[in-house]
């Protein structure tokens, strides 16, 4: 009919409905596409503008990369030294806590370090950690050792000193300082003192030894020079008499923090009475030679 309004359109003729799916992932990958377009704009207009940044960046990466090339060549260099040669580096380290940092990089460097060990003539483990087995290792190594300082610090015990007593260098040990261990006694120091024949200065101070370390060493150490018995409370006056006796050689010995009564002195002078006792405040009205 003329002039009336169009009928409605029928429910099969509208158009097809798109799945919820299908348009998340439509947006999806409309929105990662518009990123990327972005980031790649970014990027070249970055380059575009700031080319000098560019390049400095580049250089800094190929000057690490050089830095890096040099250091792997001089490890590389250092690696293809002779055994002989390494060891002889090594030896010019001025401190043991060097030495046991250089022995742990490699099984190559450790046995470089033990023979590097050969032509020293001290070996100090002083403040160090060092324990039995690691101190007796390195004194075995060191056969021309002359002076050997294991005090305070280290964490030796009797069976320390008893394997460091089996070294070869001990004979020829001139000076042996335990300063201040307490894990010490009798038994450890009697073994080591006892080999070590061409001893001329111990220090002993501060440790628990009692007359019979002394006497090891009056039997042993004819050389003796001088001793140290710092606050060795449980030395008494025979082992002081018996050391005097049997060590002729003997200038100078310190008994400061002792419990031996200070007229017990004058004995020791009377059979050498070129000593010299040393940190005896107690006794200087004694009229005794104290310095």
């Amino acid at each position: 009919m003329i002039g009336s309004s169009p009928p409605p359109a029928r429910p099969d003729a509208a158009e097809p409905r798109i799945p919820r799916r299908a348009r998340v992932h439509s947006c999806r990958v409309a929105s990662r596409c518009t990123h990327q377009r972005h980031v790649t704009v970014a990027a070249t207009s970055g380059a575009t503008r700031s080319p000098a940044r560019l390049s400095q960046r580049r250089a800094r990466e190929m000057e690490q990369q050089q830095r890096d090339g040099d250091g792997g060549a001089a490890e590389a260099d250092i690696e293809r030294l002779p055994a002989d040669l390494l060891a002889h580096v090594l030896s010019l380290l001025p401190t043991f806590r060097d030495l046991s940092m250089a022995g742990g990089v490699s099984r190559r460097w450790r046995r470089a370090v033990e023979r590097s060990l050969a032509s020293r003539r001290r070996l100090s483990f002083a403040g160090q950690r060092t324990g039995d087995d690691t101190a007796a290792r390195l004194v075995r190594a060191a056969v021309n050792l002359r002076d050997l300082d294991i005090c305070w610090g280290c964490q030796i015990t009797d069976e320390g000193l008893i394997k460091i007593s089996s070294a070869d260098c001990v004979g020829n040990l001139t000076s042996i300082s335990l300063w201040g261990l307490a894990g010490i006694t009798d038994k450890g120091v009697v073994q080591l003192v006892s080999r070590a024949y061409s001893l001329q200065h111990l220090n002993i101070g501060g440790t628990f030894i009692t007359d019979e370390s002394l006497n090891a060493v009056a039997n042993s150490c004819t050389n003796l020079k001088s001793i140290i018995l710092w606050s060795c409370r449980h030395v008494t006056e025979a082992g002081l008499v018996a050391l005097v006796n049997k060590c002729r050689r003997l200038e100078c010995i310190n008994v400061g923090g002792m419990r031996v009564p200070p007229e017990s002195f004058v004995g020791l002078l009377s059979i050498s009475p070129a000593l010299r006792i040393r940190s005896i405040p107690q006794i200087l009205n004694a009229g005794l030679q104290v310095s």
